[in-house]
């Protein structure tokens, strides 16, 4: 067998088939490498976006558990630092949202190098960051996040460089927290190693501010709710429920710290339903406002510190509702601190306001009460300043009360007194005295005056003074003023058929009948029920009651006229009067008040009072009634000055119907003056 030799020739030409498969091995290998490649992309890629997904859950988890957006940002920086591995986050917060903005570095910080970054926190917390300082600056002027290397060309605009490569840090990433496109904090971070750019990164963190934005978002919505539920529309003080929720935080300080004092303050405006109904609701929401920034503006702060339990200043003066304002005296030493208030804030209401183009004058009344009086109930030291600022109403107005117990009780009393007041006209526990009006050149009686009475069944006698207020301030006073009229004048017809003298009646007429548009129609239908003479019938109203609004009288007191009726004026000299005014009105009588009467043979000043009312009444051809009348010198020296009429006492007490009867009869018998007087003693109470 021959052996193959192979030449060197036949060496060097490869085999096709060999070349072939070398050509498909290496292709596969390179296809193996690609597909890994692209695998390995794939996996790198999927586990950055896992990493991303968790960051966000973890932030949306921050955002949803957090108890402030302070703890939701701290939150954050934890999350931020533990994804991308990097030390250190610190939060900014923007102050502002106009131009010239800055931002408030404050010191919220994720730190994992505890003590090793303290000098880069100081610096940081120190610096004011504005527009354009610093990495933050430029993140607040761009909007979009941003990052800096230590050794950067423009190093020199970011000061804090030199010190982060003093402390081993190579690079600061910031990004903004935004609402919208507004930026409302800033969140930046600090690295060891040198850090590019990262498009997938600023897309990561664009949604992380976005994310942490809606944190804010939603905190500012849940506050303004709060707010406006705690605050008053209107002026933007407190209301009712942030004053009561301030004043029982007050009282348990007290209650746990015996030296502690504060007051409430009851603030009501004076005659605000005049503002009201004359200027219309515009302007008396206007008075409310003012009202409002005068009562805040007039406090000093060492007067009263209210705060909250966060520690805010403010909303000292609450509004309760209508022209009602309450305020709260913290750490006081005593009655004198809440008077020394009260008179500040009476003068600087009474400053005139200027309300379109009327000037109004406000004036207020303010009740006090102090803790010292061992509260222990809000709602119980609120309503005790209340029935104070009531009382200082009762007394005239445009001042203040201090609370006492008294008042308390009278406030009980006056409460008994509204409910069994709407019982007693249907009940019959209301009745009429009435007292003879005499002339005191002879003794006859010549009229009567119509006297409201009432008799309770377990309170007993209840004095006009007390209950003819109340009548008024709940709205029975022209039920039982109706009452009173059809009682007086049907009393009348029956005496006039009787008597031997021409008879009068006197009826009162408050100032609430007054002005509520039906007394013109009540006289007429009650005189022609009853019958009597017109002009036998007089109205009485009170000098106050005219001169409120003289121009309204008047145009009242012309329609009454018209039917005939007679009108006294009540009262007289016991206040202010316009003798312009006074001339105007259509009056028949001018009636002395007993104030000026009583012991005026020994008081020179009543004895002119009186006399000036008589020529006064001379010269205007009126009448003239001298109330009070208890003494023979009294009546001698109203004799001698002219007086028309007398009643009181000297004559007679107030009579029941059949006094009256009685009294009538022994004068058609012809009664002297000293039988009057013997009749007044036996018949009356």
């Amino acid at each position: 067998m021959n052996p193959v030799v192979v030449t060197a020739s036949d060496a060097a030409t490869p085999d096709p088939e060999i070349a072939r498969l070398q050509r498909r091995l290496k292709r596969e290998i390179a296809a193996r490498h690609e597909a890994e490649a692209i695998a390995e992309r794939g996996l790198r890629d999927l586990f950055q976006r896992q990493q991303e997904i968790t960051l966000l859950e973890h932030i949306a988890v921050a955002a949803n558990e957090a108890a402030s957006v302070e703890d939701a940002m701290r939150r954050a920086l934890e999350a931020v630092c533990r994804y991308t591995e990097w030390p250190l986050g610190h939060l900014l917060l923007v102050r502002g949202h106009a131009a010239g903005e800055a931002l408030d570095s404050t010191r919220i910080w994720h730190d994992d190098a505890p003590g090793q970054f303290a000098q880069l926190r100081a610096l940081s917390e120190d610096i004011a960051f504005s527009e354009g300082v610093g990495l933050p600056g430029r993140v607040l002027v761009t909007a979009a996040a941003a990052w800096a290397n230590v050794g950067a060309p423009d190093e020199s605009a970011f000061p804090r460089m030199p010190l982060l490569a003093q402390l081993g840090l190579s690079s600061l990433f910031a990004f903004p927290v935004v609402i919208g496109n507004e930026v409302v904090a800033i969140l930046e971070f600090f690295s060891r190693e040198r850090q590019a750019p990262d498009e997938s990164m600023l897309r990561l963190m664009a949604q992380v501010g976005t994310q942490l934005g809606r944190v804010i978002e939603r905190r500012r919505a849940q506050e303004r709710l709060l707010h406006d539920a705690l605050h008053d529309p209107l002026t933007a003080l407190g209301n009712r429920k942030l004053f009561l929720d301030r004043l029982e935080h007050f009282l348990v300080r007290s209650q746990r710290i015996p030296s502690y004092q504060f007051a409430v303050l009851f603030v009501d405006l004076d005659r605000f339903k005049a503002i009201n109904d004359g200027l219309g609701h515009q302007a008396g929401d206007q008075v409310i406002v003012a009202t409002a920034r005068r009562l805040t503006a007039c406090l000093r702060q060492n007067d009263l510190i209210s705060r909250d339990p966060e520690g805010e200043d403010g909303h000292v003066v609450s509004r309760l509702g209508g022209d009602e304002f309450t305020i709260l005296l913290d750490n006081i030493n005593g009655a004198a601190t809440p008077i020394r208030v009260a008179e500040r804030l009476l003068q600087a209401l009474a400053a005139p306001l200027q309300v379109g183009l009327q000037q109004v004058y406000v004036t207020a009344s303010i009740g006090i009460a102090l803790s010292s009086s061992g509260y222990s109930d809000v709602q119980v030291m609120l309503r005790d300043a209340d029935i104070a600022m009531y009382h200082a109403k009762q007394n005239g107005r445009a001042r203040w009360m201090m609370f006492d117990q008294t008042m308390q009780e009278g406030a009980l009393r006056r409460l008994t007194l509204e409910a069994e007041l709407r019982l007693a006209l249907p009940d019959g526990q209301l009745f009429l005295q009435y007292q003879p009006i005499v002339s005191p050149k002879d003794g006859v009686i010549r009229g009567f005056e119509a006297l409201l009475r009432w008799r309770h069944p377990v309170l007993g006698m209840i004095s006009p003074v007390e209950f003819i207020p109340v009548a008024e301030e709940i709205g029975l006073i022209g039920e039982i003023g109706g009452w009173v009229l059809g009682e007086a004048c049907r009393a009348l017809s029956v005496w006039q058929q009787t008597s031997a003298s021409v008879l009068s009646m006197s009826v009162n007429v408050s100032a609430v009948q007054l002005n509520d548009g039906r007394l013109v129609e009540l006289v007429t239908r009650v005189l022609g029920e009853t019958g009597i003479a017109a002009d036998s019938l007089k109205l009485e109203l009170t000098e106050s009651a005219v001169m409120a609004d003289p121009e309204h009288a008047l145009a009242i007191f012309k329609q009454l006229k018209s039917l005939g009726v007679r009108l006294s004026l009540d009262d007289f000299g016991t206040g202010y009067s316009s003798l312009s005014h006074l001339r105007r009105l259509p009056i028949d009588t001018l009636k002395i008040d007993r104030s000026f009467v009583s012991a005026m043979d020994t008081h020179g000043d009543k004895r002119q009072i009186a006399e000036v009312v008589v020529m006064l009444a001379r010269s205007m051809g009126l009448d003239v009634v001298a109330e009070g009348v208890e003494t023979s010198a009294e009546l001698n020296i109203l004799r001698e000055m002219g007086s028309d009429f007398v009643q009181g006492y000297f004559y007679f007490r107030p009579l029941d119907v059949e006094a009256v009867v009685a009294a009538l009869s022994r004068q058609n018998a012809g009664g002297t003056i000293l039988q009057h007087q013997q009749l007044g003693s036996e018949l009356n109470y």
